[in-house]
């Protein structure tokens, strides 16, 4: 894995430029991929970013996180990579000002199978988003836990990755995948591809291993890794299951305080004072 540090990080874009892209990824699933999207989507819009999350993952749960019910999804990420619609056809305000969301269902699942037989199968989200209206700062594109043709459209069409790592043994290991993942899509389809930045995830400060990941984390990747990291934290994992996200939920608690910094440090890496 010796070669996936000199990946640069993500560089601020240029004021007029069109929205900046970032996929939140992770083939690992169970990191806290949707939850850091969620929540950093709504900490943006918080500092006055005009964010749109294009849920991305069939199981739907940034979709749902939101609050969003089946019924309120007739147009999904689904239709916009396989029937042509636009992303502003699939748009969905949501009760957080300043975000709205593209939704996922159970449909997209049958993407993967159906791009196959598609010309330029890789580019069709990235085709989609240079069609959408200039009322956006930040598109945060919540991935699938594989690294199939869904996550290969969001790396095509980003500008940069936000990658959520658990704190876990396995977590170098499972990271080197999608680092080379990243290289390959740079060298084949987008030069331009960057890595925001790492996100330690599920921390517990009471584990003596969460301490030792993160230490072996920031001294593989160095100043990649965010210095926040999100904790493990009850009122984090209740959020969802009330369909808003921990910083509506409980705005005093850790968890929330932690994607308030994080949203601060991307922000930071943007070139934009939060």
């Amino acid at each position: 894995m010796t070669d996936v540090i000199d990946l640069p990080l993500s560089v601020p874009s240029e004021a007029g430029h069109r929205p900046r892209i970032i996929a939140v990824a992770n083939q690992k699933g169970g990191v806290g991929k949707t939850t850091t999207t969620i929540n950093l989507a709504t900490a943006l819009a918080a500092v006055n970013q005009r964010v749109l999350i294009v849920d991305l993952d069939p199981q739907g749960n940034a979709s749902t996180g939101l609050g969003l019910r089946p019924s309120e999804r007739e147009i999904s990420s689904y239709d916009v990579l396989i029937n042509g619609n636009s992303l502003e056809e699939a748009r969905k305000d949501t009760a957080i000002p300043r975000l709205t969301i593209v939704p996922s269902g159970m449909d997209l699942t049958g993407a993967e199978i159906e791009l196959v037989d598609f010309d330029h199968r890789e580019m069709q989200l990235k085709e989609s988003l240079g069609r959408l209206p200039q009322d956006v700062d930040y598109v945060l594109i919540d991935c699938p836990p594989s690294l199939g043709l869904l996550t290969l459209n969001a790396l095509v069409a980003s500008d940069a990755v936000l990658v959520p790592l658990q704190c876990e043994f396995f977590a170098l290991e499972g990271i080197s995948h999608l680092v080379r993942t990243i290289k390959r899509v740079k060298k084949a389809f987008n030069p331009a591809l960057e890595i925001q930045g790492i996100v330690l995830t599920m921390y517990d400060k009471r584990n003596n291993l969460s301490a030792q990941v993160a230490n072996d984390v920031r001294d593989y990747f160095g100043d990649v890794v965010y210095r926040t990291v999100i904790p493990r934290n009850v009122r984090v994992s209740e959020a969802p299951s009330h369909g808003t996200p921990v910083l509506v939920y409980d705005m005093k608690c850790p968890g929330s305080r932690a994607y308030l910094n994080l949203a601060s440090e991307v922000l930071k890496r943007e070139g934009v004072k939060a």
